[in-house]
């Protein structure tokens, strides 16, 4: 029988063997074969860049990265950029270098669909860059990584993030199918940055865009949510229900109250939107709804949407949401 005091022992020589592992495990030298360059795009977050360094056989193991690097690596967060890590790094070693300032190129990350307005917070809020900025017109950004060099202008960032639109739109015009509805570049963007909003699965895109293509040609009011949402927030979550008030506004955007593409872009689309405008698939679509899945159910008369609208309902109310 253990008495007591052998208890405390034993637990005290367990403590001691964790305390060593982790320890050890945390100073002690990585598999890192020779000098890496690594880079840490805008955003990443712990797990994700764990999930890298051990791919890339910086570490031997992400979840004791992770862990160790919660008990001894501070607040300090993990900046952004290009960083050179040594051959045989520690993880200690290598999560310092990330939080320091040790940088060979930083970043900047513009997602797909990220509104103007979050541009302009997103650079302005950037501690190594300088001067100020206006907010971007909507629409006028593509969405991407853009590497920057330290007290660079922020002017001179956006200006190569407009200019990468300017390219991209540019060489996706000159590839654009002979079923695209958009007549003309600018008409390309606004009805990109409605396929951008109305759907977060990449594959969807292209029937997204047809749907939206064939309600055009039809005469049919796009009846897009975001763009009720947008003059409200310019791109900002609602955070909300949208009112009914809000549904009958006009206001130039609100495509339930007008035929026809809004006036502008409600936010930055990506070039993958912006080229399922210009070649969407081809589609008998004029209707979709949410399908539990994080996708759509397309329908091409109004009797398989309500079908559809039906079956997201009973989703929800298995899910307790209404």
């Amino acid at each position: 029988m253990i008495r007591g005091g052998g208890i405390v022992k034993a637990l005290l020589a367990l403590a001691l063997v964790a305390v060593l592992w982790l320890t050890v495990g945390w100073y002690w030298g990585g598999p890192l074969a020779k000098d890496t360059p690594f880079i840490v795009t805008d955003g990443s977050s712990l797990s994700a860049i764990a999930a890298r360094l051990e791919k890339e056989r910086a570490i031997s193991s992400a979840s004791s990265f992770k862990l160790r690097a919660r008990v001894f690596g501070g607040g300090t967060p993990i900046k952004a950029g290009e960083f050179m890590l040594p051959k045989g790094a520690s993880a200690a070693k290598i999560l310092a270098i990330l939080q320091g300032d040790d940088v060979i190129r930083r970043f900047v990350t513009v997602p797909e669909g990220m509104p103007s307005v979050l541009v302009y917070e997103r650079l302005m809020q950037n501690p190594n860059l300088t001067g100020s900025i206006e907010i971007p017109a909507e629409g006028s950004i593509l969405p991407d990584t853009y590497d920057f060099e330290r007290k660079e202008s922020r002017q001179a960032v956006l200006l190569r993030m407009q200019a990468a639109m300017q390219r991209t739109l540019a060489e996706l015009w000159e590839k654009r199918g002979p079923n695209t509805v958009v007549k003309t570049p600018q008409e390309a963007v606004v009805l990109a940055s409605i396929v951008e909003k109305e759907t977060g699965k990449p594959s969807e895109r292209p029937t997204v865009a047809g749907l939206y293509s064939n309600r055009l040609r039809q005469g049919i009011m796009l009846q897009a949510d975001p763009t009720i949402i947008y003059p409200i927030t310019q791109g900002k979550p609602l955070g909300r229900r949208i009112r009914q008030s809000e549904i009958q506004a006009i206001n130039g955007y609100n495509t339930y109250s007008m035929l026809g593409l809004p006036k502008g872009p409600i936010t930055n689309p990506g070039r993958s939107a912006i080229a399922a405008v210009l070649n969407p698939a081809q589609t008998d679509a004029l209707y979709m709804v949410a399908d539990g899945t994080g996708g759509h159910a397309f329908a091409a008369t109004l009797e398989q949407h309500n079908a559809n609208v039906e079956k997201w309902f009973a989703i929800r109310r298995a899910k307790g949401e209404i």
